[in-house]
C-alpha cells in the first residue's frame, strides 16, 4: 500500500460544481444540496484506506443527514485499469455497505481534477454557503494501525459547522490509495 496525502487546499474555498450520473444513469449536481452543509468525498472500492472506513463512514452519513448534513460520494478512479471500481461494482458497494448517499462516477476525471482530490479517501466538508470548512482524515486509524475507526476529525468538523462554527484550522490530511488517474 502506497501512502497518498490529500493536498489540504485552501479553507474557504468555493464548492467545485458538478453534475455526475451515478451508476443507475440518474444525474446529482452540487446543486441539489443548495443551503445544506455538504460532505464530498472522493472514495473508490478497492482501496484499503476506504474499506477501513466504509462501514463507519456509511454510518457517518446515516446519523448526519439527520441533522441536515448531506453526503455524496465519488469515484473518479479510471476503472478500465482498474476494474473493481466499475460502475457495477459500485452497485454491489452501495448494498454491501448501506451507503444512503449518492455514489457518483465521475468517468472524465474532471471532478476530481476540479477538487483538487489527490487519493481515496480524500473528504471536504463545505457548510451551508458552499464554502470549504474542512479537508482531511476521517480519523486517525489506519489499515494496520491499532486505532479505532471513530470518524472523530470529520465528526468534530460536521458539529462544528452544524453549530454555525467554523472547525478548528489544525486539520490532518487524508492518507490512503492516489487516484488511479488515465
Amino acid at each position: 500500500m502506497s501512502l497518498t496525502p490529500s493536498r489540504m487546499i485552501e479553507l474557504g474555498s468555493p464548492l467545485p460544481a458538478f453534475r455526475l450520473p451515478d451508476p443507475e444513469g440518474r444525474e446529482i449536481s452540487n446543486t441539489d444540496f443548495a443551503g445544506q452543509p455538504l460532505v464530498v468525498a472522493f472514495i473508490c472500492n478497492h482501496c484499503p484506506f476506504v474499506k477501513h472506513i466504509a462501514d463507519a463512514f456509511a454510518a457517518f452519513a446515516r446519523e448526519y443527514r439527520e441533522q441536515g448534513v448531506a453526503v455524496v460520494a465519488i469515484n473518479s478512479n479510471d476503472f478500465h485499469s482498474h476494474p473493481d471500481d466499475r460502475p457495477e461494482k459500485m452497485l454491489e458497494e452501495v448494498s454491501r455497505r448501506g451507503y444512503s448517499f449518492p455514489y457518483l462516477v465521475d468517468e472524465s476525471q474532471d471532478v476530481a481534477r476540479a477538487f483538487e482530490a489527490a487519493c481515496t479517501p480524500d473528504l471536504f466538508l463545505f457548510d451551508r454557503e458552499h464554502k470549504l470548512a474542512y479537508r482531511g482524515q476521517f480519523d486517525d486509524s489506519r489499515p494496520n494501525k491499532d486505532a479505532p475507526v471513530t470518524g472523530e476529525d470529520l465528526r468534530a468538523a460536521a458539529d462544528a459547522v452544524l453549530e454555525g462554527q467554523l472547525p478548528s484550522t489544525q486539520q490532518k490530511p487524508s492518507m490512503g490509495c492516489n487516484i488511479k488517474w488515465k
